[in-house]
């Protein structure tokens, strides 16, 4: 499967530092949001570098209210990027939580708890009460690196976050933040002391993206550049949590799906689970998850509607880690374009009729 990356609509001025408030989304304009969209991208493009296509899907992910799953290597630029999305994003004292904080890294381990990420009860003597203290999945953007080396305990209180937004401790449940969102890693060579993600768990992730090493000119720049990316605390691009969560709701509203292209998606599930190749299809949460996807990658095109081509470039990140072929069948591309031929004609027939 190629890295196709997305093209993006022109963005604000990089030069300028600023906070995008709720207040300049009064307008409500599919534009303003495209606006705030291309203010991320550039803000995380500035810290990392040769990673286009990856920092794009990331952001479509964080928009589409979805979490993306990272397959990579030590010292490949996950943290660098998670941060620099994370700190992108400012909060509004008006509406976030003070124990909400832009960005947070869990490492997982074996020896790891699950109230070590979802936090726990501590007894205050002055109060003679317990008081919750608020663990690091309350932040905006999560980095769960190595999430495949913690037990099973804590991915099912992962489990919990990125399917419900919110955490339970001695039953007691607690809301995260509505824009938590988790950036996880796994490292696919070093397969020593872990535990691999079910599928339940497998399925709340909208991408799994391959992370390959950068090129050469991008691995130049970034050794020329790393003192000025390390030492730039000024000038930073920003918007704040309110104006990401209003271009949100304002692409889910703006942007149509029509019926074809919800039949399209239908009927290559349908192919996929009937194919003998494919011994475990997608499920139905992978076609819903995606319809917001479809909305933001057609948004960042210049779109009010989801086209076809939106679905060639997003099904096979979100199909990726969906579905389990049989024994003896490894081109994924292969099984995936064999069974959306059909439908995506069936699609481009409707469109021009």
């Amino acid at each position: 499967m190629t890295s196709e990356s997305i093209a993006v609509m022109p963005g604000l001025d990089a030069n300028h530092t600023s906070a995008i408030t709720e207040s300049t989304t009064s307008g409500n304009s599919l534009a303003t949001s495209i606006a705030v969209l291309n203010q991320l991208i550039s803000a995380v493009k500035a810290q990392v570098l040769g990673r286009d296509d990856v920092i794009e899907l990331a952001i479509i992910a964080l928009i589409a209210d979805g979490h993306v799953l990272l397959e990579d290597f030590p010292g490949s630029g996950k943290t660098t990027l998670a941060k620099a999305l994370g700190e992108a994003i400012v909060g509004d004292s008006a509406t976030t939580a003070e124990f909400i904080v832009p960005f947070r890294r869990i490492q997982f381990t074996p020896d790891l708890l699950p109230s070590d990420v979802t936090g726990v009860p501590i007894f205050d003597t002055s109060t003679n009460e317990f008081i919750f203290r608020h663990g690091p999945l309350f932040a905006h953007v999560v980095l769960a690196d190595e999430i495949n080396r913690t037990s099973p305990k804590v991915q099912s209180a992962m489990l919990e976050a990125m399917g419900e937004k919110q955490v339970t401790v001695d039953n007691v449940t607690y809301k995260l933040d509505d824009l938590f969102f988790v950036i996880a890693t796994q490292n696919p060579l070093d397969l020593v002391g872990t535990y691999p993600l079910p599928t339940p768990q497998l399925d709340r992730f909208l991408f799994k993206i391959t992370m390959v090493h950068i090129d050469r000119d991008a691995e130049l720049d970034v050794l020329a550049t790393y003192k000025e990316r390390r030492d730039k605390t000024a000038n930073k691009i920003t918007v704040t949590r309110d104006a990401v969560l209003a271009a949100r709701r304002q692409i889910d509203q703006e942007v149509n799906i029509s019926s074809a292209v919800k039949t399209a998606l239908v009927d290559i599930s349908r192919n996929l689970r009937e194919d003998d190749r494919v011994l475990q299809g997608n499920s139905t949460r992978s076609m819903v998850l995606m319809l917001p996807a479809l909305q933001v990658v057609a948004a960042l095109r210049g779109r009010n509607y989801v086209s076809a081509a939106d679905i060639e470039l997003l099904l096979p990140r979100v199909l990726g880690h969906r579905i389990e072929l049989a024994p003896g069948v490894s081109d994924l591309s292969r099984v995936l374009a064999d069974n959306m031929c059909e439908p995506m004609e069936q699609l481009a027939r409707g469109t021009l009729s």
